[in-house]
């Protein structure tokens, strides 16, 4: 039996009991629960900055971009709030350069990754004048190149090279090894390095290296750099100076008492690696995504039925697998607490589940929780990879989301409702 009201809450700095009831900074959960209904997207700006700020202190002195991943939640508010405090971006697609536009953010600090890169796409990137593409495959460099040079510019490119290095990780989220479909295999690179020197739209930069997510785990990162700093040397002895060294992102966060590296002690025993290979002087780009926002957010969800079982109890919620995807995905685990503790209830033991039609739709097996129908839950570190993956499964609208600053709470994106939905659809003429 997991005990969820077990205490400290695991990652959440800004997320006590007061008074018995759940606050974030200083912000009542219950109250924006009643205010904005539920599912509830809540994040917490100072917990965003302070995670941050952990990359800044680790990296002070260095030339260095860190570039916010920003797959793991791309709300226009939590990117605001990045854009402000001087990050870059790392891109997917190029929806998420017009959202990095919308927020406000400086497009010469974007960098463009993904293996899918539609020719659209880097257009669209090549004219905004974005800092970098990680190119991830042969091909995409030859297009790439084609599509600049008839447009009369030079794109700037970094090949993304897989390490083969594994970061002990869930497998949908590994991405160095080489059964995985990212990047230039290592022993290719350096042919791949002397093919992008002799074409004619492209201008070589960097290298590139992203090995997983949800690491936790300060070896695989090392192991990594080594193998990277080794393709350095042999491409710059072939003649291809590499100005900048991009290490990704992937530092894991704390969901059930984990215990990855804080992001300044991990910087400082890469840093002294590069410093001890002679390539400290380097300019370092990197991109965290899910250990700026990860611990930042939470789900606030209200217990709609309990439903005993002979085999398991049900504590059926409102948020299901469509706003918080990652448990059905990677059998992730999120901590659930209530909003108010203090219940004069008996623990049991249930798996809490959403109302969509799917069996896949649970929030948390076997978790001790005292509640009743109308009581209200947090399921936390629910920044990343959850608002950012929700869909419209069953025609559920996606959560409002509200982000905290202290005493105040902003609305930063309505609940969305059916209507939205069906906007862009077309019944058949008659």
């Amino acid at each position: 039996m997991i005990a969820t009201a077990s205490f400290p809450l695991p990652g959440a700095p800004h997320l006590a009991y007061r008074e018995e009831n759940l606050q974030l900074e200083e912000v009542a959960l219950d109250q924006l629960a009643d205010r904005y209904g539920t599912p509830l997207f809540v994040y917490s700006k100072a917990a965003m900055l302070a995670a941050l700020a952990a990359y800044q202190s680790g990296l002070a002195g260095r030339d260095a971009q860190i570039c916010y991943a920003m797959k793991a939640n791309s709300s226009l508010g939590v990117l605001q709030v990045f854009a402000q405090a001087g990050c870059g971006f790392d891109i997917v697609s190029g929806g998420e350069l017009d959202r990095v536009i919308a927020a406000g953010g400086d497009v010469r600090k974007v960098i463009f990754s993904g293996v899918g890169k539609t020719r659209t796409e880097m257009r669209q990137a090549l004219l905004a004048g974005i800092a970098c593409f990680n190119v991830e495959s042969e091909a995409e460099l030859d297009v790439l190149s084609g599509i600049a040079a008839g447009m009369q510019l030079i794109a700037p490119v970094s090949i993304r090279v897989n390490p083969n290095v594994d970061a002990k990780t869930h497998p949908y989220i590994s991405t160095g090894l080489k059964g995985n479909k990212f990047g230039v295999a290592h022993e290719d690179a350096l042919r791949i390095y002397r093919h992008a020197a002799t074409l004619p739209g492209l201008r070589v930069v960097g290298i590139d290296c992203h090995i997983g997510s949800q690491i936790t785990d300060t070896t695989p990162y090392l192991d990594a750099m080594d193998r990277v700093l080794d393709l350095v040397a042999s491409i710059e002895t072939a003649g291809i100076p590499i100005e900048h060294i991009d290490f990704g992102g992937g530092l894991g966060i704390d969901y059930n008492h984990d215990t990855p590296p804080a992001a300044d002690a991990l910087w400082r025993a890469l840093l002294a690696k590069l410093d001890a290979r002679g390539y400290g002087n380097r300019k370092i780009m990197l991109e965290p995504g899910r250990s700026l926002i990860g611990n930042a957010g939470v789900c606030l969800t209200e217990v709609l039925y309990l439903k005993p079982g002979e085999q398991k109890n049900f504590c059926v919620i409102d948020a299901a697998m469509n706003d918080l995807p990652r448990p059905a995905m990677y059998q992730a685990f999120h901590a659930i607490v209530p909003l108010a503790k203090g219940r004069d209830l008996p623990a049991v033991n249930y798996d809490v589940v959403g109302p969509v039609c799917e069996s896949g739709d649970w929030i948390g097996r076997d978790r001790a929780l005292a509640v009743q129908s109308g009581d209200r839950l947090a399921v936390l570190s629910a920044g990343a990879y959850c608002m950012s993956m929700a869909s419209n499964y069953n025609t559920r609208g996606r959560a409002a989301e509200v982000l905290v600053d202290g005493q105040h709470a902003q609305l930063i994106r309505s609940r969305e409702t059916p209507a939205d939905q069906m906007r862009n659809e077309r019944l058949l003429a008659s």
